[in-house]
């Protein structure tokens, strides 16, 4: 049967619409299968770094938000500052770069539809799911990725130490252009500046913790925050850590968080999420297993700074080495430099 599009895209959060935006450049015809109406919100520090802001522009992308000049690590009254050497970040709401994306990919002509994904069958030249039948389809449905179960990719195993994230938006004037990230005992809070009267505060660690009491336990956030109320109810996402066997499986890709996520430790996931859409979409071709050894290449190297990183200071995080973050990144700032700059690329 003649497929209805090139790419069945499952999934039209900001990676999914990247995607369909890729694939539009391609000369491809897309198809976008989410249930969920336009903005599409979720709990993350919405913090972009200067790579992610680049690549947005390669899209034809240029969301609206808060210019970000680094990164900045707090412990008490101890504190480390990088400012970024090459490129500015910026603090974007997830529903503003959502928004842009979705306006891009709908500019471009790409075909958003209602639905989601149910069983995944496969056939010599095309992939059909959701009621819909493509050559490729690309799963961008996050985390906990219905595509990734279907087609047997999932990594069954408990993670050790799982993570989840709280979000919430405060209507106050940023008293720093830097996301700060406040370490606690077992939680870090994620202060990004959104707007020129909002920040966002993102509090990553174990589960069960009450949003208003940990913020409480940071005394330094407290303040800053003063008697700011908080915008709309806490919004959470997790567990963080997701792994799959593989990216893909005959006609059906993973791509983004639905191909398995580290932490949100070092904020840079949006970056590699769109490096992960662009080899998605670039490293097609009619010979199948060739172009999916193309893009298990193209995906290893794209995250291998982040999973790498990430997974040593998770590592560092879940010791006794935790308390001694904040004064290596004080006492060391070219190592430390060095690693914010690494990820912002």
């Amino acid at each position: 049967m003649t497929p209805d599009a090139d790419l069945l895209v499952i999934g039209g959060g900001p990676i999914g619409m990247a995607v369909a935006i890729e694939g539009r450049l391609a000369g491809m015809s897309v198809i976008v299968v989410e249930p969920r109406a336009t903005p599409v919100d979720k709990a993350c520090g919405e913090g972009l770094m200067p790579g992610a802001v680049a690549a947005l522009a390669r899209l034809g992308v240029d969301p609206a938000g808060h210019t970000l000049t680094g990164i900045r690590y707090l412990r008490g009254a101890q504190r480390a500052d990088h400012l970024f050497t090459t490129a500015l970040g910026r603090g974007v709401r997830r529903t503003v770069l959502h928004a842009a994306l979705a306006q891009r990919a709908q500019e471009l002509g790409a075909e958003v539809v209602p639905g989601r994904a149910g069983a995944v069958e496969q056939y010599g030249s095309s992939v059909w799911c959701a009621g819909i039948r493509g050559r490729w389809l690309l799963a961008c449905d996050g985390l906990h990725s219905t595509v990734r179960r279907q087609v047997d990719l999932s990594v069954h195993r408990r993670a050790p130490g799982r993570r989840f994230g709280v979000r919430r938006h405060f209507r106050v004037a940023p008293w720093s252009d830097l996301v700060e990230v406040h370490w606690g005992r077992s939680v870090e809070a994620y202060v990004t500046p959104v707007a020129d009267d909002v920040v966002g505060v993102a509090l990553l660690g174990p589960a069960h913790h009450d949003y208003d009491r940990t913020l409480q336990s940071f005394a330094a956030l407290r303040h800053h925050l003063g008697d700011a109320q908080p915008l709309e109810p806490a919004r959470g996402a997790g567990p963080l850590y997701q792994q799959s066997r593989q990216r893909t499986a005959g006609r059906v890709r993973l791509v983004g968080d639905a191909s398995g996520y580290v932490d949100a430790l070092t904020g840079e996931g949006v970056r590699v999420g769109l490096a992960q859409a662009h080899a998605a979409v670039a490293t097609l071709g009619e010979d199948v297993r060739r172009s999916n050894a193309a893009y298990e290449k193209a995906w290893t190297a794209a995250t291998r700074d982040y999973r790498m990183l990430t997974r040593g200071l998770l590592v560092a995080a879940g010791s006794p080495l935790r308390r001694g973050i904040v004064p290596l990144a004080a006492t060391a700032p070219g190592l430390y430099g060095a690693v914010v700059e690494r990820l912002a690329r």
